[in-house]
Parts: structure tokens; sequence; C-alpha cells
């Protein structure tokens, strides 16, 4: 086996990048080491074209091998890897959204990035993955404008200290005020992921300066790397454009483009329209069709930036800072759900419901990065064909879905309740019923509609915007709440959601080589006052939360025990628990570890098992005052029922405060009678019916003893 290795102290650990022959047929391919955390990186290159598309046909894959855990996971049935976690396509999605802009977009080869995640320890692979992605394209002879760096930067929020790509048991500890992962190169930025807690965006452009300054160390590696071992680049033909299609746009569409493209006309239908046009005119020509779709689109994209960075011009007609249409509407849709929230921005419509459940219903999670693990708040985003006005496959979801539903959520966890104020399992689904452009922040506002119409006591509301830029050489027009045709051919998707009071998520994506960070600077004030804006017109719907959760919601009901009498609640094999439930028709009774119970159920029952908890667990004390219920006479006295788990003795010595013979005819079984607690020693308690009514055993006909006089003088 050849191989050669190459080290890089970053944050304290060693990161090494090893080089061989273990992947002989691919172009590329590096094995990256980082703590004890492994991955393999491979980048292959089909030797042809892909005639069957007018696209460039990148896929990159995130594999998570449960060797990599050093456990055997999945089902009792399927012990093997089944399809992707949901943090493998997030990751995945991460490395495409980095690496993408910096291919020539005219390659028509397919080309495929796997990362093989080999041994997962501290140190998340995702950041690993990218730097292991442009090592292995670097290297390789793919053509590709890399290197890129790439890092997670954090910050402590107690000590304030800041942390370079933290650990899992960092993030875990939640401790962390902040995560940034941010890609990029030459000085600028090119994919950013971001979760913080209302954080200022001071406070994030700090951090991304810090994170350029980690990318250049990165970029230095890598180009050194890449001097000793990289192979020549492979050349792409220039698409040479036929003079006659150059003409014919020349002739009959340039100038009914410009006047389609800034009819002040929303959407992308228009612009459809006129290319349906210009392609008839191609075939009737004779003329190639995938190179004049291709030439079309970098037309719309080179008037759509002329118009936006010479003239000022937007493609619907708004200013450059301007929001388009804003309503929101909290309820209203039917009262069998928990919770709902309309909200509009333009064209963009979403629908976000809302359902609660006890802890049970919590998501278990089991991957190779988190093992038993529960998630009590889901976001879920939907997005049908016909939210575009097209057909196609109705169901499931995609990787896209998982991306724009977990940016969402992101958004929104700063504010959601902790279990001890709101002990409910929140389920979210955001439902894109009409999109032109940015559906994942608007999924950010209908869910806030949602959780305050449920009664959610949410920290306070959460608005997201998308910002676009048009880039020119050194000249760029920055555009607040991007549409449809500034998404597919803007330079920059900018992702924003936060409250008044800070910036809860970010997500980038560039369709160039990098952002400069005084554009990213400037676009973080616009959506920050975008945000307030729309917070604005969500409170003028619902100022608050509603006082209660909707009658259709199970109630939930919170109560404390001794740990050690948790095996006394759940009973031999789940003897006790289970008879409860089956007692009262409870839905859940959920015991934590500490002693918290969550109990849930509807129409009372939740309260009558939590009767039943109450007395099973209930510590009677001395001098404690208690009707109980004379279950059996015996000679030395009677059994009394205090509940319905717990039984004491009135011992006859503790009925009159005199000697008593005989019990008979004193007490009788069914019989109810006050009693003191006299005595509680291992388990057994004692009671007395003299200590609260001296004269009950007078009262009953029984005379104290007559005492024996003194003989008389």
């Amino acid at each position: 086996m050849k191989s050669q290795s190459f080290n890089l102290e970053l944050a304290g650990k060693t990161l090494t990048a090893e080089f061989s022959d273990l992947t002989a047929h691919t172009n590329g391919s590096v094995i990256l080491k980082y703590g004890e955390t492994t991955i393999l990186v491979t980048a292959v290159m089909s030797n042809r074209e892909n005639p069957s598309v007018n696209y460039f046909p990148l896929s990159v894959e995130f594999e998570e091998k449960f060797y990599a855990a050093g456990q055997i996971l999945g089902s009792r049935f399927m012990r093997r890897e089944g399809r992707p976690s949901d943090e493998a396509i997030l990751s995945a999605r991460i490395v495409d959204r980095t690496i993408r802009p910096l291919f020539n977009q005219q390659l028509r080869n397919d080309i495929q990035v796997v990362i093989t995640v080999l041994a997962m320890g501290e140190d998340d692979p995702d950041v690993l993955a990218v730097i292991g992605a442009s090592l292995a394209l670097s290297v390789s002879d793919i053509p590709w404008r890399g290197p890129v760096g790439a890092v997670r930067i954090a910050r402590n929020k107690e000590t304030q200290e800041i942390v370079v790509n933290p650990t899992y048991i960092q993030r875990e500890e939640n401790l962390l005020d902040f995560e940034v992962l941010a890609c990029g190169k030459d000085k600028t930025i090119n994919m950013i992921e971001t979760a913080s807690n209302e954080v200022s965006e001071t406070d994030i452009v700090s951090i991304l300066e810090t994170s350029v300054s980690i990318h250049e160390q990165l970029e230095s590696w890598q180009k050194e790397i890449v001097e000793k071992i990289g192979k020549a680049k492979k050349e792409i033909k220039a698409r040479e454009l036929p003079t006659e299609l150059t003409d014919l746009f020349e002739k009959n569409f340039k100038a009914k483009l410009t006047e389609t493209l800034f009819s002040n006309t929303a959407g992308k239908d228009h612009i459809y329209e006129l290319k349906n046009d210009f392609m008839t005119a191609v075939k009737e020509a004779e003329l190639p069709e995938i190179i004049a779709s291709d030439f079309f689109e970098e037309a719309v994209d080179k008037e759509l930036h002329r118009g936006a960075i010479e003239e000022g011009k937007r493609a619907d007609g708004r200013g450059m800072d301007q929001v388009r249409e804003l309503y929101a509407q909290a309820g209203g849709v039917s009262p069998v759900l928990h919770g709902s929230g309309i909200f509009y921005r333009g064209g963009t419509h979403i629908f976000s419901a809302l359902t609660l459940g006890g802890p049970d219903s919590a998501q278990i999670l089991d991957t190779i990065e988190s093992q038993d693990s529960k998630k009590r708040f889901i976001h879920h985003y939907n997005f049908p064909p016909f939210s575009v006005g097209e057909t196609g496959r109705v169901g499931g979801f995609n990787r896209r879905m998982i991306g724009h539903g977990a940016l969402a959520e992101k958004a929104l966890v700063p504010v959601i309740p902790d279990q001890a104020t709101f002990p409910y399992t929140i389920r979210l689904v955001s439902e894109t019923l009409s999109s032109n452009g940015s559906s994942s922040m608007g999924s950010v506002c209908g869910s806030i509609l949602a959780l305050m119409d449920g009664g959610v006591p949410i920290k306070r509301p959460v608005a997201g915007i998308a910002s676009g830029v048009m880039i020119e050489g050194d000249k760029y027009a920055l555009l607040t709440d991007i549409q449809g045709p500034e998404d597919e051919f803007g330079d920059m998707d900018f992702k924003v959601a936060g409250t008044t009071e800070g910036i809860t998520a970010i997500q980038m994506d560039v369709k160039v080589d990098g952002v400069p960070l005084h554009i990213l600077t400037e676009a973080l004030e616009k959506a920050r006052l975008a945000r307030l804006q729309i917070i604005e017109v969500m409170l003028k719907e619902i100022s608050s939360p509603r006082p209660e959760i909707s009658p259709r919601a199970p109630q939930i009901i919170t109560m404390q025990i001794m740990p050690e009498q948790i095996g006394l609640v759940i009973g031999g094999g789940g003897k006790t628990i289970n008879g409860i439930k089956d007692e009262t028709g409870v839905e859940e009774i959920t015991i934590e570890d500490n002693g918290s119970i969550f109990i849930t159920g509807k129409n009372g029952t939740a309260e009558a098992a939590a009767d039943k908890i109450r007395a099973l667990t209930k510590k009677y004390e001395v001098g404690e005052k208690v009707d109980v219920t004379i279950v059996k006479i015996a000679t030395f006295g009677a059994f009394a029922k205090l509940d319905s788990y717990n039984e004491g003795l009135i011992h006859i010595s503790e009925i009159a405060p005199f000697r008593i013979e005989s019990m008979d005819g004193i007490l009788k079984e069914g019989e109810v009678v006050s009693v003191i607690v006299s005595k509680v020693e291992d388990g057994k308690i004692g009671l007395s019916i003299k200590q609260v009514d001296p004269e009950f055993a007078t009262k009953r006909g029984i005379k104290p003893p007559e005492t024996k006089s003194s003989p008389t003088k």
C-alpha cells in the first residue's frame, strides 16, 4: 500500500490527510482524521458527458456506517444501514452547497462525491467532510476552483469563550450561545449554517471574520498538498454558440427579454412563456436545443444583473429593500387542530399546523451520532408540486424538504419553552401551498402563528427573510425579500431568522465563488429591518400566545416523586403502572430517572391517574389528620384504609383515653372515622382516634372502668 500523509495543527488537535492507492479507481480521494473521527472522501467524474441533462449533474452522498460508532445499530430485524438519517442528509447538503458554486456549471459529466464515516469520535464529521471533499477534488483531475476552508465556531454562553470546532459533548451540554459553520475561500464566504440564541449581527460578523482567518490557514495547507501530489486538471471545451442562434436572439428576443423581465410582474411564468417562444423559434430554425436553453438562461441572468446593478431595477418593480405584501392569520382553520397559522409574503403562502402530545410522543433518535436520545420539538416542511404550478410525485420527502424543515426548526428552538415549563411534545408541519421565494422563512412565520394560536408559551415571536445579491466585478446590488427569478438567477440566497432581540438561524448559499464580508454585514442589517417589519404584522394578528391550549389537546399533569419510589409506581413487570392506565384510561404515564412523572390524558383521565399515583406514593407524617375507612375488626384493634394503597392500625389503646377491654360494638366495617397518624415505622402506620376525639368511645356508650375506692375507716 502506497500512502502519503500531511498534518496541520488546528484548534489544539492534529488534522491528518492521508492519500493512498486504497481507492485506486477514483479521480481523487483522501482519508481525513481529526481526533478519533475518521472519514473517507472520494470524488469520481464520468468519462463522458451526460447527453440527457441540461444542468450540472453533481451528487454528494454522506454515508454513516454503524461500525463507525462501534455499535450494532438498526432495528432488531434489520442490522444493516438503510436510508440516510436526516443528519446525514443535512451534512451532504452542507458539502454540496459549498463545492457546487466552484464548478463550471456548463460541465455535463456526472460527478459524485461520497463521504464515508469510518470512525465516529467526539468531533463532528460535517466540517471534515467539507475539507475532505475540497482535498479530494483539489488533488484530482476534475476541474474545480478550490480549495475551500470550513470551520465551526461557537461561543460559551457562560464564559463568553470562543470555541473552535466544538465537540459533540460541548454542543450537547447546552452551554453554547451560538454555532456558526462557515465555508469559503480567498477571504470570502460561500456557505453558512448558523444556530444561535438571539445573537446580535455584530457578533455574527466578528465570528465570520475569525472563520476567514481559519479558512486561509486551511487553504494554504491544501495548496501545499496539491503542489506535491495534485493531478493536472482536465480541460473543459467551451461550447461554441452558433452564430445563427445569437443572431436569432439579438434580432427577435433581446428587447422582449428586457421588457418581460422588468414588467413589474412577480414569479417566473411570464419568463417561461418567452422562453417557450424562443425555443419554438430555435426548433423551427433547427438549432441545438440544449445549447439554446442554456444560452437563454444565461441571458436572463445577465439582464437581471444589469438591471439591478446599473439601473436599480427589480423584476417585480419593488424597491431594493421593499418587503412584499404581508398577511398573517392565527387559527380559524378547524377546532380539531391544536393550533394553526397562515402566512403570506407576496406569492409565498404557508399553512402551518401544530400538534401537541405527551412526552412519550417525542421522537427517539438512533444514529451513529446519537443513540436513544429524545427530541420533543419537531418541525416538518412539505413542498408539493402544485405549490409551483407543476405536477409530480406527491407524498414522502426529499433532501430539500429535510433541509428546509431543519432550518425552520433551528430558527424556532431558542423560543420554545423548556419541558419543565411546558411538558408537551411539539410537532409543527408547514405546508408550502404557493411558492415564489423563500418558503423556508415563510414556514418560520407560519409556525410562530400556529404556536401562539395553540397557547404554547413561546419566549417571543421569530420571523425570517431571504436576501439576495447581484454581483458584477466590484459592483453589487443587495435585494431584500428575493422572489423567484432573483432566487434562481441571483448570486446569493441569504436566509436570516430571528426575534426583536437577535438572530436565531442563518443559512447562506451562493452561485459565485464567494461573498465578501462587507456585503454580508450590509445584508444582515437589511435582514434585521425586514424581520422587524414582519414581526410587527404578526403581532397585530395575535399579540401573545393564547392563555389556554386547545381543549382538543391532551392534558398533561406533572408531578414529582422520590427516585426510590419509581419501582413502587411501576410495579413488578409494570403491573402497577399498567393497572393505573387500564383503570383510568389515561394515554401516557412517563417516569424520568429523577422521579419526574408526566401524565397525559383527556377528559379528566390524567387527574384520575395522578390521584392514584399520589395515593400510592404518599408519605404519611406523624400528627397528620386523616379520614379513614374501617376494613377489619380484630381483638386488639381495627385496620383502616387510608387510601387505595395504604392501611393503618387503630390499636385498641388508641380509641379512648381509658382502658377498653373489648372491641365489641365500638367500630364496624365500612365506617369512616377521623384519626391522627400517631406512628410511622418501617412502613407500618399507627392511627389514633382518641387524639382527634377523646370522647369518641364515651359517645358510643363505652364507660371508663370504675376506680376502686379506698376502704372506709
